[in-house]
């Protein structure tokens, strides 16, 4: 399945570049951090997990550690070849259809922000439609300083700076976000569009798709729990 650039789009650096600008080994290089936490905490143990943009299993790997079943999901072949342990299946997000449902949907990575609306509608409609009765789906969110502490950086234990750039306002309440990763042999940057929410745009945006918050898991406000209303 050959896959275009996403029209406001770009990534540079390194090694293959995805539909959405994210470089490949850029993103094997990024370390999980405490989002498998987050999600193990969250739901029943060796639940079955649906992972929406999965990547390279930056996730998905931790969370098959910690005994879950797990379907990993990406537009991207090259992303997939570096998911190890796990059922892989190559669909953009907002197309898929497995004819089965799984105890957690997961769509992290601030996807829901996406700038496309009709992309955004088509993902929640994604979660819904592989979703167990009395499952949840487990959203990552932007923080509410995203767009606006900007320009602003934050150096990685791992040895690594993210340097946010810029966050662009283009147009219909959508802005251009600019990501350099600055490694001691290596730079790589993104741009990608995304869509701001405040607090009752979220809810509505979960409501089109039959969806309303049922927990807020972290202190940041970050993730959420969502059930189908």
């Amino acid at each position: 399945m050959e896959m275009r650039m996403r029209e406001g789009y770009e990534g540079t650096g390194p090694g293959a570049i995805t539909p959405d600008g994210c470089a490949v080994e850029l993103y094997s290089r990024l370390p999980a951090g405490p989002e498998p936490d987050v999600i193990a905490g969250a739901v029943p143990a060796g639940a079955r997990i649906l992972e929406l943009g999965c990547g390279v299993g930056r996730m998905t790997h931790p969370l098959l550690e910690r005994g879950f079943q797990v379907t990993a999901v990406d537009e991207s072949a090259e992303m997939l070849e570096r998911v190890r342990g796990a059922r892989t299946v190559l669909s953009p997000i907002e197309e898929l259809d497995l004819g089965e449902t799984y105890d957690v949907v997961l769509l992290a990575s601030f996807l829901v922000h996406a700038g496309d609306a009709e992309v955004r509608r088509g993902m929640l409609r994604t979660c819904v439609r592989h979703l167990a009765p009395g499952g949840s789906v487990l959203i990552q969110r932007e923080g509410a300083d995203y767009h606006t502490n900007v320009p602003r950086q934050r150096v990685d234990p791992s040895g690594f700076t993210i340097h946010i750039r810029a966050s662009t306002p283009v147009g219909d309440g959508v802005r251009s976000v600019h990501v350099e990763y600055d490694f001691p042999d290596a730079v790589w940057t993104q741009t990608f569009l995304a869509r701001p929410f405040g607090e009752e745009q979220f809810e509505e945006a979960l409501a089109e798709a039959g969806l309303r918050v049922e927990e807020v898991l972290t202190e940041d406000g970050t993730w959420v729990r969502a059930g189908v209303v």
